[in-house]
């Protein structure tokens, strides 16, 4: 097991140390430590032992320094996925193996995790985060960051605060009543400064209340004065665009880069007089204090562990686990689920997920897995020979045509699967190149050892495409800039690719403009494709250094009538049909918002034609956020899956057959129509948040208040409870926790797992709030006809509320009613308990 440090504390000779070392450096030497070296790294400083530290995102995986498929990173469910397992130690183990993926990668800190909340489910990065429920977020997040941090890696925090939406994310100023901000939206990033001690947070991009979070008041007023952070805070990147505001916020470090507003900028404004060198200083002591946590800091006692050590197989089993704890089971009609695997002669699996299923979001969150478990291969390598598993698209849910996968690739020399890459100047001359297993390329500021960055004109890919099928495929290009691409040695365009006006840096990233050429090939033919992208004249949208783009191709298939009857007749020889529907990166990123929660194409049609053909329908829903299911009732079951990571197809098969129970409960709302739903888009650069504290769950009861399709807290298992009383012993003190004994059976006929949700409410009281409000949680265990008491502690805060007359925190004397059950719904236990003033 990982060691867990005695402190994270720096003692006060580190401090002594530290002060000492910064002495040492000349202003010019501080301020340059406070802007990135490149997109990934921090700078050195041998004159007080300083090595270069690297930094990386994120919350699906450690990417590392390298975006594509040359450095696989272990892909783990989404932040949504992780928050649907209720379960604080399960994700700390997470953490353990993300530290340890992180050291591997010669990371020293990660960007992760985002506790952003689920404002509204049109929220483009809503897969990102963990919660709408601010408790919930909070104790994921702490457990997050326990996992990471206790293996020597920097947990990075972020986005401090109100980056709930991608809308002009860039420029938007949130406007956040007083409470909302300290109640909702903060209270995350509390709780992981004080119980995570989380060593580092993000500044986010958009402004609250008037002021770009990177000058934000909030960072030193908040941050450091009534939370005492004494780690440092980053940048997120391009972030930061003013000097002298930005450098007297308590804003630490700059990234990316070596370009950007402070450096010789900053240097000035301290020799001028206008930015105070002290702060300066308090920004290097910042840093000084984070190299020393992990070990960048030569001479310093290291006072925390390395990593647990993970192989191949460790790593598969734990991400394999955590997956099919988060699954959440929100329909199972006639105990259709688990399936009896001695019965099955032929399973349909269907969808257009099913066979290449989404792991992980768009966006920064990104990373480029060893391989990936899709549910088609899942459950076939789960039943083996003896059950016939047919296999249908039924629709194709996308418009873009993806990277091209390895399978259609050759070296032009004959030499197996792949594409050889040239980086050539602008005379033709060869300076390098790679021989890769893909179609995504990223180059961040160098494209290897031996080239030479500033002589690169054009990148080339060449590759044999073979066909596994007859028919029409498309090949072409995505990026930014000026593309062409030869199919047999005939050039078949030469296009100026640009991103639509107004559109986020992201967006452009992860959904570039494509260029498409459609080649007809006989089953077995082989074709030379080369693709050339102009670096001397490509856009500079993407920013200096940045090199992105992908080689695209469409393998033939049917259209969405020809293989929805197909899914049909498929569905109908069946026993049981499966059906896999989801989002795709066109609808659901960073960088953009959704103006939809519909599936997109006709995957809803698919759902019902199927069911109607087979009533043992199940809809196994691979979306990173909520998406309408018009079609609900007439299934026979309902699994919401998320993002799960790259063995969702082994968890999937473990849930499906019963080796596994699905272990989620909703960690969000899950609407059952568009009606009420907050918006992303800013009027005149603001965007109101005029739900103040109602969000999701948190508006039942009032006015405008929508039923959903699923509740907040739901989730079914493969037994049922009883919930028998609840008890609150002992005094209720205001400021001081207190615990609360609820009593359950597992009425059921098999061992199962329950999520105990207690909520508390305030009936009659003075102080506007919601109906309920989540106040604590546990889980627990038992077998076929036990009984158990769960104790559930409640949180301090959960009583309290923010004065904005005191402009502080107060608890509200009188009767409080606590709920508990198994969602925010279903709460069949009730008792009153009585708090007087503090």
């Amino acid at each position: 097991m990982t060691r867990q440090p005695t402190t994270d504390a720096p003692s006060t000779a580190d401090e002594a140390e530290f002060a000492r070392r910064l002495g040492a450096l000349t202003l010019e030497q501080k301020v340059r430590l406070l802007t990135g070296a490149d997109f990934w790294s921090l700078h050195p400083e041998p004159a007080v032992g300083l090595r270069r530290l690297v930094v990386s995102d994120g919350p699906a995986g450690v990417r590392g320094e390298l975006w594509d498929e040359r450095s696989p990173s272990a892909n783990v469910p989404s932040p949504t996925a992780l928050a649907a397992t209720w379960d604080e130690p399960l994700i700390e183990r997470l953490g353990g193996l993300l530290a340890h993926e992180a050291r591997a990668k010669g990371v020293d800190v990660l960007l992760a995790p985002t506790v952003n909340l689920h404002r509204t489910p049109y929220g483009g990065r809503h897969f990102e985060c963990f919660s709408e429920d601010p408790l919930l977020t909070a104790r994921i997040g702490v457990a997050y960051v326990k996992g990471v941090q206790g293996g020597g890696v920097a947990a990075t925090v972020k986005h401090f605060v109100g980056n709930d939406s991608e809308t002009q994310r860039m420029s938007l100023d949130a406007r956040i009543g007083e409470r909302a901000l300290r109640e909702l939206y903060l209270t995350p990033f509390e709780a992981i400064v004080g119980e995570g001690r989380v060593w580092a947070v993000m500044a986010a991009y958009n402004g609250v209340n008037g002021h770009p979070m990177t000058e934000s008041p909030l960072l030193r007023e908040v941050l450091h004065g009534d939370w005492g952070f004494d780690g440092l805070v980053m940048s997120d990147w391009f972030a930061v665009r003013t000097t002298e505001p930005s450098a007297r916020a308590a804003l630490d470090l700059v990234m990316p880069g070596p370009i950007g507003p402070w450096g010789d900028a900053l240097v000035a404004a301290v020799q001028e007089g206008k930015v105070d060198e002290s702060l300066v200083d308090d920004k290097v002591l910042r840093l000084l204090r984070l190299a020393a946590r992990v070990g960048a800091l030569s001479e310093m006692p290291i006072t925390t562990a390395r990593p647990q050590e993970y192989d191949a197989v460790s790593v598969a089993a734990r991400l394999r686990e955590t997956a099919a704890a988060g699954f959440v089971l929100a329909r199972n009609e006639d105990a259709v689920l688990p399936l009896d695997r001695a019965t099955l002669r032929k399973v349909a699996v269907l969808g257009p997920n099913a066979a290449v299923a989404r792991t992980l979001g768009g966006g920064s969150a990104t990373v480029f897995p060893p391989y990936t478990v899709s549910p088609l291969d899942g459950i076939r390598a789960a039943l083996g020979d003896d059950v016939e598993v047919t296999h249908g698209i039924g629709v194709t849910s996308q418009t873009r045509v993806p990277a091209a996968a390895l399978a259609h690739l050759r070296h032009p020399d004959g030499s197996g699967e792949g594409v050889e890459v040239s980086f050539l100047s602008e005379d033709g001359t060869l300076l390098g190149s790679e021989r890769r297993t893909g179609g995504a390329y990223t180059w961040m500021g160098s494209y290897g050892p031996g080239v030479p960055t500033g002589r690169v004109a054009r990148v080339e890919a060449r590759t044999v495409i073979r066909a596994t099928d007859a028919g029409r495929y498309a090949i072409g290009g995505s990026g930014i800039g000026r593309f062409r691409m030869s199919v047999a040695g005939t050039e078949v365009f030469d296009v100026r690719l640009q991103l639509p006006p107004g559109a986020d840096l992201v967006e452009g990233l992860m959904t570039p403009p494509q260029r498409l050429h459609t080649v007809g090939l006989a089953a077995g033919e082989e074709t030379e494709v080369v693709l050339t992208h102009d670096i001397v004249a490509s856009d500079e949208a993407l920013g200096d250094g940045v090199t992105m783009f992908q080689l695209n191709l469409q393998p033939p298939h049917g259209g969405d009538e020809e293989e929805i009857e197909r899914a049909v007749a498929l569905a109908r020889a069946a026993e049981v049909a499966v059906v896999v529907v989801g989002t795709t990166e066109e609808v659901e990123s960073e960088g953009f918002d959704r103006d939809t929660l519909a599936l997109p194409g006709r995957q809803d049609e698919l759902v019902r034609r199927v069911a109607e053909a087979n009533p043992r329908t199940v809809v196994v829903v691979n979306s990173g956020a909520p998406v309408l299911l018009p079609w609900a009732e007439e299934v026979s079951a309902v699994l919401l899956a998320w993002f799960p990571g790259q063995e969702f197809g082994n968890a999937l098969a473990d849930v499906l057959l019963g080796v596994a129970e699905p272990g989620g409960r909703l960690p969000t709302v899950w609407p059952a129509s568009e009606r009420g739903l907050p918006a992303t888009e800013p009027v005149d650069g603001v965007l109101a948040y005029d739900e103040g504290l109602f969000i999701g769950y948190r508006g039942t009861g009032r006015a405008d208040w929508q039923p959903p399709r699923y509740d907040f807290g739901h989730g079914l298992g493969y037994t049922t409870w009883e919930y028998v009383s609840i008890d609150v012993p002992g005094e209720t003190r205001p400021g001081a926790d207190f615990t609360a004994e609820v009593r359950v059976r597992n009425s059921g006929t098999r061992h199962g797992k329950e999520v105990v949700q207690v909520y508390a409410g305030r009936p009659g009281g003075g102080v506007e709030r919601p109906v309920r409000w989540l106040a604590g949680f546990a889980t627990v265990e038992a077998a076929a006809g036990e009984e158990a008491v769960v104790t559930v502690t409640v949180d301090a805060r959960a009583l309290r509320h923010w004065d904005t007359e005191a402009d502080g925190w107060a608890v509200e004397p009188g009767i409080y009613r606590l709920e508990a059950g198994p969602s925010s719904k279903t709460l069949p236990l009730t008792t009153d308990i009585a708090v007087g003033r503090s």
